[in-house]
């Protein structure tokens, strides 16, 4: 049955982005859009074709296929669909077709264009680019719930002074709550024991609350890192709770600000740079999530934060190259530590192991390899003493087969690509994203670019490279769900790094294998393909917008999860998203899956 206005207005009114529209502008809105019938099995639109406006599913369900027939969303009723050809050049880039008999809501190609430049909901919505996004972390941009620390500690208003300084000792704070079933009564500093118990000569079992400063100025989570600088200016404090709805949820402290202001790749790298053991090194790196989830929170771009925490690990195997040859002697003849995985990428993240290899001056004799071998076993348990595991796969230069002579490397690239096994594959795949770190450049110079040239034209080592590829697959479920981890420890959650950065990370090498293109990092390469023409203009945008869109989602889950004191890891519940964050993350793995479906059919580029 074809909705009447009022069922029209009440359905769109429960569906982001038009729920946060003002009223007068989504009244417009729902005024221009029709109502269209589609039976079982009839085409909606055709691929390539100029679209007519943006879909809304109000009863049935559309299949939504790319340009090789492959499906790839199934879409229910409340779901949009056509948005990305029309932010295009206004035509088709995949096809739609009516499951059973359905009833979609168009909204005008020349409507949705309007609302896009005049109401920024709808624009955030509906335009995957992340360009809007600060790029300077600074309190005038960071908001209280990125400073606060989320578990203050508490205690109730009867508690004995002498109690609840314990606590504050063995907690190593300044300062307690004093809280009644979370409602924030009062609060406490190191000053008020010292002044007000101690000064006074007070009793220690004396209740906290009879020296507590009562109903403590607050902010909220949503209040920014200034108003919390220019409050303990004014009032003259250095701690400020923070809570939501009458409950605390936080604190602010002087320290908190301080280390928000004060930490930076930069100062690491140098302290790094002067230490003189991995030990000391190790405490250094220890404050990395801490600077990751900083710079999230000043709304730096995935690719300026991965590369300045992949900064600190060069420095710190650059260090330690130099302690091991303070401590073994000058080596016998010229070498090369090169960094594969993440960090050749230079997209290491707060979860990193470490991946590497040793090239060896041809000059070596077989005497020499003892003192390479000690080299790499100095270098490799440092660091794993700096927070850098160990290689589940012994992807390591402490591993001989990864330990040898250049010529021996031109053996193996040799041999990879002339028969290309699954084995071969998988290695091919890690030792394309190598990276010099240490030692004499000139030993991989040479190689890098012969191996460049032979992969790329052996046809068939490229064929077995895009199988390869397509391994890692997105998440993608039905109607419009994420397919999660069925079972263990990470059951109803995605993997965003092997089902969300690494098939873009596989798609990368390929186009730059397929291009011959030198850089090693994903949306460098990318954007060598785009220039280079191995990447169409528009496909190479959709699949970099929904790269930035994956790589951030990661790293903001991983930033929560430091300030709420938890080691970062790489699995999202996707019920800790809100709609319109899983309607963009959804969007970005179709782009994926279509890139793939492109690539799997022998094209490397899409539109």
């Amino acid at each position: 049955m074809t909705p009447d206005a009022a069922t029209l207005a009440q359905f769109l009114s429960a569906i982001h982005p038009y729920d946060a529209m003002e009223p007068a502008a989504l009244h417009t809105l729902i005024d221009a859009f029709s109502v269209q019938s589609f039976v079982a099995g009839e085409d909606v639109y055709a691929l390539g074709k100029p679209l007519d406006g943006l879909f809304v599913v109000f009863e049935g369900e559309v299949e939504i296929r790319d340009e090789h027939g492959v499906p790839l969303s199934l879409l229910g009723p409340r779901n949009s669909f056509g948005e990305r050809g029309l932010l295009r050049d206004g035509t088709s880039v995949t096809s739609a077709r009516a499951v059973v008999d359905t009833i979609l809501l168009l909204l005008p190609a020349r409507q949705f264009h309007q609302t896009m430049q005049g109401d920024p909901t709808f624009k955030k919505f509906f335009d995957r680019s992340r360009a809007d996004r600060p790029t300077k972390a600074d309190l005038a941009t960071t908001r209280v719930e990125e400073l606060m620390a989320r578990s203050p500690l508490t205690c109730a208003p009867d508690t004995p002074v002498q109690d609840a300084a314990r606590l504050m000792r063995d907690a190593h704070v300044s300062s307690i709550c004093i809280s009644d079933s979370e409602t924030l009564r009062g609060i406490v500093t190191v000053r008020d024991l010292s002044g007000k118990v101690v000064g006074n000569g007070l009793p220690f079992d004396t209740p906290i609350s009879d020296v507590m400063t009562p109903d403590p100025v607050t902010l909220t989570p949503s209040a920014i890192g200034s108003d919390v600088l220019h409050m303990m200016m004014e009032r003259r404090i250095g701690h400020v709770p923070v809570t939501q709805a009458g409950q605390l949820v936080g604190i602010v402290t002087q320290t908190d600000l301080t280390r928000f202001q004060a930490v930076s790749s930069a100062e690491l790298v140098s302290e790094i740079a002067r230490s003189t053991s991995a030990e000391e090194m190790a405490k250094v790196t220890a404050r990395i999530p801490q600077l990751l989830a900083q710079l999230v929170a000043g709304g730096n771009r995935h690719e300026v934060i991965t590369r300045l925490i992949t900064d600190i690990a060069d420095t710190a195997t650059r260090r330690l190259l130099a302690l091991a040859e303070a401590a073994l002697g000058a080596p016998p003849v010229p070498y090369l530590w090169l960094a594969c995985g993440s960090q050749g990428r230079q997209e290491q993240t707060g979860v990193s192991d470490q991946d590497n290899c040793l090239f060896i001056d041809d000059s070596m004799a077989d005497a020499d390899m003892a003192y390479f071998e000690a080299l790499a076993r100095f270098v490799c348990d440092g660091l794993d003493t700096c927070g850098y595991v160990y290689c589940p796969g012994d992807m390591m230069a402490t591993n001989p087969r990864w330990r040898q002579p250049v010529r021996v490397w031109r053996d193996y690239f040799a041999g990879w690509i002339k028969t290309p096994n699954p084995e071969a594959q998988m290695l091919a795949s890690v030792m394309f994203d190598l990276r010099p770190i240490g030692g004499t450049v000139r030993l991989f110079d040479d190689l890098h670019a012969e191996t460049l040239a032979k992969a790329s034209a052996n046809s068939i080592f490229v064929a077995h490279m895009v199988s390869n590829s397509l391994k890692h697959t997105p998440p993608l479920g039905l109607l419009r769900g994420f397919a999660t981890i069925r079972s263990g420890e990470h059951k109803n959650h995605i993997d965003l790094k092997h089902n969300g950065v690494v098939p873009v990370v596989d798609l990368g090498r390929i186009y730059a294998l397929q291009g011959q293109l030198t850089p090693a990092n994903t949306a460098a390469r990318l954007d060598a393909a785009m220039a280079a023409g191995v990447l169409s203009a528009s496909g190479g945008q959709d699949l970099r917008d929904a790269y930035d869109l994956i790589a951030e989602t990661r790293l903001d889950h991983q930033a929560a999860q430091v300030r709420a004191g938890q080691a970062p890891d790489n699995y999202l519940s996707p019920t800790n998203l809100s709609d319109f964050e899983r309607s963009h993350l959804r969007d970005a793995f179709v782009v994926i899956k279509s890139m793939q479906s492109a690539v799997g059919h022998g094209r490397g580029m899409l539109g």
